[in-house]
């Protein structure tokens, strides 16, 4: 019974179910026969997965049991040729053939699996050879620099193939290759690092090899120089082994070995370990810490919170959590500070947020809030406050990642009292990280009543008297946050104590400093983000071009906050927010009751707002928005999305606009806005991709994309068997029915794309549906697309298939007054689809075409046939 289950799931092409069924049946039977069948048949279930070890494996077990079992031998045949074996393969398929000479299959196989054998051996003769010259060529020192360089070239692409990494690793290539990085020249050791990466892709053996020879200290040494290219090259080999380790990539990789490689947890664990000394140690350059960063990142947190193992987060937290809020907690102005990049605390605290996220239950979250805390509790020294700074920092960067610590962490004892004494010191230094922190926790609804109170007129302080821009800057900041924090009674204009004009001024000027660093200019853009909810200000800010531009280019850093005040601002600017729609009634009930009532800014009226969108394109918003979009998913939030997504709906409102729009890379940009973020961000970015798609060529708007089914299905029969076999047919005819107008259109038109195939052709032929009875009906539709769409399904079926013609006349008794009316049609469009219908139904059997002589469509070609040329 269980046997007969897997075939029909294998029939059916449910191959995993089909492979649960015979597993279950092997356990319960004794039978050998029997058992060397349903081994046979799981090992044509795994070919089908691409499971080729276990395809060999299992029609393995069927020939021991019976050695002269040719479909489990065939079959063995096919997985050792797709593993790389392929004189194993050989010696199977000639058994095969001894068995069966005259098998035509077989005999194909043969002659297939000897020539590759042959190229093989010549690939690898010849391999050797060209390994050896190019090592000579690179480790002369008196070599010419193009010689070398080509050389260096040739064996990055040798580590790719398979037969060319198999021959270098063979052939003392690691040895050679680590004398090549010990040459401290650039070139040579990208080269060398390069080829290493390709000779460890897919194959786990030679990968954990390669590990162990050059050892992980080696390996964290070389991504530890200062040199971004270098240290990169070697972040992206380590990458690579450690995806290995972890079983990834494998399914591009189906030629190669699948080696038997002893525990890798080990490994992995060692990989960490090392990553993690590596945050702090002093020795290691900014790149390289950005990029230990990275690694954990990409390799740390489940991919799927389904999978119930998070045991690599557990250990990390364990074992690196009060490193990583080391190098959060580090003040880049200190002397002892650890060598950074502007992106290193960021990066360090995104790693904090899916740590976080990636805790299953309380007592882990618990776990993690506790080592934070007594972490920080360490660093607070009153009569240190070099060391107390430190510990307000670690807060602040916690704040920037997981926002439900960094909240609690605020209401330890003491911080946020720390936090405003630091704001009155005399040191420069104590009011800079105090402010951030300030920032930072502002965002906190819960603890900004406290900051209102007891921070704003120390901020209002600094503003005014510091010389140091980086901490004016700041102030400047924190006074908008709490200003939105703190609702109308601390608006932006109390703290101002004037215009928010001049501030905006102000933050346009630090935003187009290039001389000051990036980390202080992006509390420009922040700053911005707030006061562009002034529409005076955004109204000036988007005359401001080299204020845009610089904007624009600040978007293109991997940052997190950057991005989001980037995307709030322009969203400002395009006033594409939410706004609550006024009831006139309860207008005037507050107006009788002497009630404020926010009235609308006249630059917020739709002209000015066209104007702006105007300029804001001129300027080249698009390029950057799609620019964001491509940014890591650890930086671009849902939230951001969102905010792009809206952006994008403002841009594609004037229908002149959306060439524009489209010219600049944004219809390609919409797609994944589309498809991920919140549920609003999707639905904007869908009304604009529905915007762009009503006036654009697809193949124009969306190179390279996945557009509509309609437009799909107007490309290839390729496509169109796509279509089929995803199962669409069906839900395409639902929408046929539908009383959406444009919908019904759509899957018409999708429809009368896919008739050219010969499976949907079937389809309409198959007894026992309505489907042409549909097709016949929406013809005789008022809606002249619909109708275009229907009589050209129609006049393709009936010119591919006659059988159609006949039960054209049986679906319905209207079917007579449809075909006339298609063919006295004003449309010519129409009136054509009409006689080639007629035209199908004649020519298909003789008394159909009598049947129709009888009757008035005779006279309706003759008329039609007099009529003039329309070319």
């Amino acid at each position: 019974q269980l046997k007969e289950e897997g075939n029909k799931y294998f029939q059916a092409g449910n191959y995993e179910k089909a492979v649960q069924s015979y597993t279950q049946a092997i356990k319960l039977n004794k039978d050998k026969a029997l058992q060397a069948v349903l081994y046979r048949n799981r090992a044509a279930c795994f070919l089908k997965k691409e499971e080729y070890a276990k395809a060999a494996s299992d029609a393995s077990r069927a020939i021991d049991i019976n050695a002269s079992d040719i479909k489990a031998l065939y079959r063995r045949s096919q997985a050792l040729e797709k593993l790389g074996k392929l004189d194993q393969a050989f010696k199977d398929a000639q058994k095969c053939a001894t068995i069966e000479p005259r098998n035509k299959n077989f005999q194909e196989t043969l002659r297939r699996l000897g020539a590759n054998i042959q190229e093989k051996l010549h690939i690898q003769f010849s391999t050797d050879s060209r390994v050896q010259k190019m090592f000579e060529i690179l480790l002369d020192e008196n070599s010419e620099k193009e010689k070398r360089e080509k050389a260096a070239n040739n064996l990055i692409v040798l580590g790719r193939e398979e037969a060319g990494a198999e021959r270098i690793f063979q052939n003392n290539g690691i040895s050679l290759l680590l004398q090549l990085i010990e040459t401290k020249n650039a070139e040579l050791i990208l080269a060398a690092v390069r080829t290493l990466s390709g000779m460890c892709t897919g194959h786990k053996a030679r990968a954990t090899a390669i590990l162990h020879y050059l050892g992980i200290d080696r390996i964290c040494m070389w991504m530890s120089v200062d040199n971004e290219e270098i240290s990169l090259a070697v972040c992206s080999l380590l990458q690579t082994i450690t995806d290995c380790l972890l079983g990834q990539g494998k399914e591009e990789h189906h030629g190669k070995e699948e080696a038997v490689v002893l525990d890798t947890k080990r490994d992995l664990r060692m990989i960490t370990m090392r990553l993690l000394d590596m945050l702090v140690s002093k020795n290691v350059s900014g790149q390289g810490r950005d990029r230990a960063l990275n690694l954990l990142n990409k390799n740390i947190p489940r991919k799927d919170l389904k999978d119930h193992d998070n045991s690599r987060t557990t250990f990390v937290i364990d074992n690196g959590l009060k490193k990583i809020l080391k190098v959060v907690g580090q003040i880049p102005e200190m002397p002892d500070c650890l060598p950074l990049t502007e992106n290193t605390q960021l990066t360090a605290s995104v790693l904090l947020n899916k740590l976080y996220d990636d805790l299953r239950c309380d007592p882990e979250r618990d776990n993690y809030r506790v080592i934070c805390e007594e972490y920080i509790k360490s660093k607070v020294d009153p009569q240190n406050m070099d060391k107390t700074l430190h510990a307000i920092q670690m807060v602040s960067g916690i704040l920037q990642g997981p926002f439900d610590l960094g909240n609690k962490l605020l209401g330890m004892k003491g911080v946020m009292e720390m936090m405003v004494a630091l704001c009155g010191s005399e040191r420069e230094i104590d009011q800079l990280v105090a402010v951030e922190a300030l920032i930072h926790a502002s965002t906190k609804l819960s603890r900004a009543t406290f900051i209102i109170s007891n921070g704003v007129a120390l901020l209002k302080e600094i503003y005014k008297k510091t010389k140091n821009e980086k901490i004016k800057i700041r102030a400047l900041v924190g006074l908008c946050k709490l200003g939105s924090a703190g609702g109308t009674d601390y608006g932006l204009r109390q703290f101002a104590e004037g215009s928010t004009e001049k501030l905006a001024k102000q933050c346009r000027k630090w935003l187009c400093n290039t001389s000051i660093d990036t980390r202080t200019r992006k509390w420009a853009v922040e700053g911005l983000a707030y006061l562009t909810l002034d529409a005076d200000v955004k109204d000036d800010f988007v005359e401001d071009e080299p204020a845009l531009q610089a904007m624009f280019e600040l978007a293109k850093t991997s940052d997190k906050t950057i991005l989001y005040s980037v995307a709030s601002a322009l969203v400002n600017c395009t006033n594409s927010y939410d706004t609550k729609e006024l009831v006139p009634e309860l207008v005037q009930l507050a107006k009788f009751s002497k009630q404020h009532v926010p009235e609308e800014h006249p630059k917020d009226k739709k002209d000015f707002v066209v104007k702006r969108v105007k300029r804001l394109l001129k300027a080249g918003v698009v390029s950057a928005l799609a620019c964001m979009v491509k940014a890591d998913s650890a930086i671009l939030t849902d939230q951001s999305k969102e905010l792009i997504a809206r952006v994008f709906l403002a841009l594609c409102e004037d229908p002149k606009d959306r060439g524009t729009v489209v010219a600049q890379g944004g219809g390609k940009a919409l797609i994944p806005l589309a498809v991920e973020g919140t549920e609003v961000g999707k639905i904007k970015a869908s009304h604009a991709l529905a915007k762009i798609a009503a006036i654009s060529n697809p193949d124009i708007a969306f190179p390279g994309e996945r557009v509509s089914l309609t437009n799909f299905s107007g490309r290839s029969d390729k496509l169109r068997m796509k279509i089929v076999k995803e199962r669409a047919l069906p839900d395409i005819e639902n929408y046929m029915f539908e009383n959406h107008d444009q919908l019904r259109q759509a899957a018409t038109e999708c429809m009368c794309n896919l008739v050219v195939n010969k499976e949907v052709q079937e389809w309409f032929v198959a007894d026992g549906n309505d489907r042409l009875k549909l097709v016949v009906l929406l013809c005789g539709e008022d809606d002249e697309k619909v109708q275009v769409a229907a009589a050209g399904a129609l006049a393709m079926l009936t010119a591919s298939q006659k059988k159609l013609c006949s039960k054209m006349t049986e679906v319905t008794t209207q079917w007579l007054e449809i075909l006339q009316r298609l063919c006295l049609h004003d449309n010519m469009e129409v009136q054509h689809r009409g006689l080639v219908i007629a035209f199908n139904l004649i020519s298909a059997d003789k008394d159909l075409a009598k049947k129709l002589v009888e009757t008035e469509l005779l006279e309706i070609l003759t008329y039609t046939s007099k009529q003039a040329d329309d070319p």
